[in-house]
């Protein structure tokens, strides 16, 4: 008989029952929904609901399931159609009758809600200590490779050198404003609903207070209805793993490109790339090309999960039980992501010889011309024309800028001299740009300390 069977005279459908249960997937609540319902027996027995030798019985059945789980001596059933009647199942074979005490001034609706703030608080600090070990990453790589000029573009053109680890460490910041999204969606999650009931609370004089100090809850929810029907805080998750998501995913772009033979800039540790069954001499970025891929599912659980929300009346529907798989499957999607990507950048090896031959024949030095007659008193757009005309003169000749004769120069304006090849050289060029979160190597070791710093306080204190 379903533990709710009372006022039914006919089986469930067993398609109905299959169709709607949620076993299937919120199994994993496991774990929550055992923390959740020990601080709730604790509270029962501290408000006099509960006697201390039930209190007993529900805590020391409670403390074994939770050991059979971590051994994988559980089995679920589907007839208890979700993770807290298989629980309540469970504990009533281990202790009997007393178990069915342990709903006592409780619903589904607000565990539920406990289970879930509760794991997605466990997913923001997983997932946030993994973008600390991928920011770590890109610190290490950058320092090691300070040396390293490469081409930087626009419109996927050649615009101006840059240093490597200039590019490197644009996404420590990225990834510094996903930690900080990460950290707010906390705040939000961090809000206890038990104690809510169905909708309307509870006739028994419960402690609310005692649950949240229990559980570590920063705050409680102050209106019933909210707490049982508020989905926000997963949007919220789920917004700021969809914008990680779409950093790695252009980050997989650009190891995609930088690895290939056309660039060349890179090679990919063998541990993080394939081969291919028909052609022997194929490596093949996988790793960077499925995390772009991936990123469209977490886009797609964000999408589904504000579709599902739009037009729910308050306070509980059966609808919110398609809340979990998209915030499971996008925590195990990003989570996996960040650890793969923290390898590749520690192990990745730069190819110095391609890099080397980089700007031999582009024009990416066009704008310090520019700057160069502007700074002699030149107006910007003259000069802008005049480096303009150059460029062309130069790509006739199929040469560069450091390849015209200074005559060439002079043609076009006397305020040219000798002094112009040394300021076309890409590390001149790199370095005349030292303002800060410029890329010049003084205002990238300026970035490395600040980032530096940001990771040290991290681990002074032990926590983000």
């Amino acid at each position: 008989m379903k533990l709710w069977g009372g006022r039914f005279t006919e089986e469930l459908n067993q398609l109905a029952l299959e169709y709607t249960a949620s076993i299937g997937f919120d199994y994993r609540l496991f774990p929550f929904d055992v923390e959740g319902s020990m601080a709730h027996a604790r509270m029962l027995e501290q408000a006099g609901i509960v006697t201390s030798t039930e209190a007993e019985q529900l805590l020391s059945g409670l403390s074994g399931l939770r050991a059979d789980y971590e051994a994988g001596n559980l089995s679920f059933s589907i007839d208890d159609e979700d993770v807290h009647m298989n629980v309540e199942r469970l504990l009533s074979n281990r202790i009997g009758a007393v178990a069915g005490k342990l709903h006592t001034a409780r619903s589904r609706n607000d565990q539920v809600a406990l289970d879930m703030h509760l794991f997605v608080k466990y997913a923001i600090d997983e997932v946030s200590a993994a973008v600390r070990g991928l920011q770590s990453a890109l610190v290490e790589t950058a320092e090691k490779n300070m040396d390293v000029i490469v081409p930087g573009y626009t419109h996927l053109q050649r615009a101006q050198p840059i240093l490597f680890s200039h590019h490197l460490l644009a996404y420590f910041w990225m990834l510094e404003r996903d930690w900080g999204r990460l950290a707010d969606a906390k705040k939000r999650t961090d809000w206890m609903p038990l104690g809510a009931g169905a909708l309307a609370g509870t006739t028994f004089p419960i402690q609310r207070e005692f649950v949240q100090e229990q559980l570590g809850f920063a705050a409680l929810y102050e209106n019933s209805l909210d707490a049982v029907s508020d989905r926000d805080y997963l949007i919220e998750f789920m917004s700021a793993v969809g914008t990680l998501m779409m950093h790695l995913s252009r980050f997989s772009e650009e190891m995609i490109l930088w690895s290939s033979e056309e660039f060349g800039w890179i090679e990919l540790a063998d541990a993080y790339c394939t081969g291919s069954s028909m052609m022997p001499q194929k490596k093949n970025p996988d790793v960077a090309e499925v995390v772009r891929g991936k990123t469209g599912r977490v886009y797609g659980h964000l999408l589904g999960l504000l579709t599902v929300l739009k037009g729910l009346p308050l306070a509980y529907n059966k609808d919110l039980q398609e809340d979990k798989e998209g915030v499971f499957d996008a925590f195990d999607t990003v989570l996996p992501a960040l650890k793969l990507f923290t390898g590749m950048i520690r192990t990745l090896s730069i190819r110095e010889e391609k890099l080397a031959q980089a700007f031999h024949h582009d024009f990416s030095n066009a704008t310090d011309l520019a700057d160069y007659l502007a700074a002699k008193g030149m107006p910007f757009r003259e000069a802008h024309a005049v480096v303009g005309r150059l460029v062309l003169e130069a790509t006739e000749r199929r040469t560069n800028l450091a390849g015209l004769p200074l005559d060439v120069y002079q043609s076009e304006s006397l305020l040219f001299d000798e002094d112009i090849y040394a300021k076309l050289a890409p590390q001149s060029v790199v370095a005349a740009r030292a303002a800060r979160g410029g890329t010049a190597p003084s205002a990238v070791s300026a970035q490395l300390r600040m980032a530096k710093q940001i990771l040290t306080e991290v681990s002074s204190t032990g926590t983000d």
